[in-house]
């Protein structure tokens, strides 16, 4: 064993020192150049490769830089534009808020106004009726008076107490003579012509629409000659509107227009026949009505009243 071990050992030496000689010993000088040379070319191709990477790179970090200021001026820009925008934005609601404030004070002001106008019209179409209803008063008192003193002529009623043609009662102012298709005047003195037309009024205003027309149209048998007879008609006009008869209403208010040249009531009554055609849907008479309504009484509320419903209808 101990020879074997020894034998081994030997030849691991040997091997040993021939690996170490051939590791000691130098190349030759030729396949050293050669190495070098090769070695030369792959560095030079190395630093070429470097450099144009760096080119590359410093190429792509001036565009980057580029793109960023360009990015950076547009954000701004953008900013700018947005801040513009903005204020703008807070002006106008502000302007528009404090426009909208101002008007509706202005309307708030207006309608104050026109309520107040409203109350004095009233007031004086009050007054001015107090005023026809006194004189009406006065009238027919004038004219009982003149009858009274009139000494009686032929034609009086058998007993000598009856009117002149034997007719009942006198012809005289406020009391005209029943027309074809109306009825009869009752036997008996006639009401009061303010009294008469007070109650109806009141009826009338107080929705009692079946006794004021009855009053009304009483008012009408005994003072169709007088200047509230066309107020008459007009209230007429406006039961029949409120009770949606309509063609009715339209009549009535026709005898406004067609027998009372003067009566302050002609704009009220051709504006609510012109609603009352309206109602009929017959818009072209309607809409004729409420132009005239415009030219015939300028600048006045049912002018007002005429030229909004000609808007809601979409019309000049």
């Amino acid at each position: 064993m101990l020879g074997r071990r020894l034998a081994l050992g030997g030849a691991a030496t040997v091997l040993v020192g021939l690996v170490l000689g051939a590791l000691l010993s130098p190349p030759p000088a030729e396949a050293v150049a050669k190495e070098i040379i090769q070695l030369q070319q792959q560095v030079a191709l190395l630093y070429q490769n470097q450099q144009a990477m760096q080119n590359q790179m410093t190429t792509g970090f001036a565009e980057l830089k580029t793109l960023i200021g360009q990015s950076v001026d547009s954000q701004n820009q953008l900013a700018g534009t947005l801040g513009g925008l903005q204020k703008s934005v807070q002006d106008m609601q502000a302007n528009t808020g404090s426009e909208i404030s101002s008007m509706s004070s202005q309307v708030q002001a207006l309608s104050g106004s026109l309520e107040d106008v409203e109350a004095r019209i009233g007031k004086l179409s009050g007054q001015v009726a107090t005023v026809q209803n006194s004189l009406q008063t006065l009238d027919a008192k004038v004219s009982a008076l003149a009858a009274g003193s009139t000494p009686m002529g032929t034609g009086t009623g058998p007993t000598g107490t009856g009117a002149p043609g034997g007719m009942g009662m006198p012809d005289g102012p406020g009391q005209p003579t029943a027309a074809a298709g109306q009825q009869p005047m009752p036997a008996g003195p006639a009401p009061p012509a303010d009294l008469l037309y007070t109650n109806a009024l009141r009826d009338f205003t107080s929705g009692n629409y079946s006794l004021a027309n009855q009053e009304f149209r009483q008012y009408l048998q005994y003072y169709g000659n007088t200047d509230l007879a066309s107020n008459a008609y007009f209230y007429l006009g406006e039961i029949a509107y409120n009770q949606g008869r309509y063609p009715d209403a339209i009549g009535e208010y026709d005898q406004v227009l067609n027998n009372y040249p003067h009566s302050f009531k002609r704009a009220d009554a051709r504006l609510k026949k012109a609603y009352a055609l309206l109602k009929l849907h017959e818009n072209g008479p309607a809409i004729a009505e409420l132009r005239r309504v415009i030219r015939e009484n300028p600048g006045t509320e049912q002018a007002r009243k005429a030229e909004a419903r000609l808007r809601l209808l979409h019309v000049r």
